[in-house]
């Protein structure tokens, strides 16, 4: 689904990515970690060209996404993305934010027959299911301002779904939330992996690493210094840095 090919991020002579190369299947589940500053949260970013790589290519579904000749609103729509702070629209109901992109690519589409009308009764009813799958369904004609961070970070995991993508980014999604609310946040995600969502992860979370994901990299000074199996990760680390690294977050 995804080829990363040397792929490389400067800013203003900082080599932040230094020659990423990295496959990515359907249906995988891919956790990034790695210490601070060693280029996760800037990788996850370039994957969907929220930052312009400065070297390399991106082949998603079988297009160099990193060339500047490509539409990449067209191939963003196929690709989900949810932030660590949430960036839902507070000036918009929580019915609203899901809604929204599905409601504006179907009426730009000119091959849509269907009439507006139409368009918005169906992806605010589809919206409304998605609201109900996650038990917020009382919550659709709120703000985000009323929600809990974990109700915000559920609601913007529904409103990538909502896209129907075919992989989802998630950077650092639990890492701005109390410690009581990680859990309901990572539940639904699992419930992700479970039918089968391709994802590629940033976190911390090294438990739901183990138990969710089938491949977990390391990444240090901008390069993947180990992508393996999660019994082989955390069981038998080869690389000296990612040892270390371990020995300090798994207490």
């Amino acid at each position: 689904m995804i080829d990363v090919i040397d792929l490389k991020k400067d800013f203003q002579g900082n080599h932040v990515l230094n020659g990423i190369d990295l496959h990515i299947d359907k249906g995988d589940i891919v956790v990034i970690t790695g210490p601070s500053g060693s280029g996760k949260s800037t990788f996850l970013r370039c994957l969907n060209c929220m930052e312009d790589p400065s070297g390399g290519q991106i082949i998603f579904n079988g297009v160099d996404i990193a060339d500047m000749k490509v539409d990449i609103n067209i191939h963003r729509r196929h690709m989900g993305m949810v932030f660590q702070h949430f960036n839902l629209f507070n000036n918009k109901t929580v019915l609203q934010n899901i809604s929204l992109a599905p409601i504006h690519v179907r009426k730009t589409d000119k091959k849509e027959k269907t009439s507006k009308k139409k368009i918005i009764e169906e992806e605010n009813a589809r919206a409304m299911k998605l609201l109900e799958r996650i038990g917020l369904a009382d919550k659709a004609n709120v703000y985000p301002a009323t929600l809990s961070g974990g109700q915000k970070q559920r609601v913007a995991i529904v409103r990538a779904l909502a896209m129907n993508p075919d992989v989802i980014l998630f950077d650092e999604p639990t890492s701005a939330l109390d410690p009581e609310m990680v859990g309901e946040v990572l539940d639904l995600m699992k419930e992700l992996a479970q039918d089968g969502m391709t994802m590629v992860i940033v976190t911390h979370e090294m438990g739901f690493a183990k138990e969710v994901a089938n491949r977990v990299l390391f990444i240090d000074e901008g390069k993947i210094k180990e992508d393996e199996p999660p019994e082989e990760f955390f069981g038998n680390p080869k690389n000296p840095r990612l040892k270390e690294f371990l020995s300090k977050v798994l207490v």
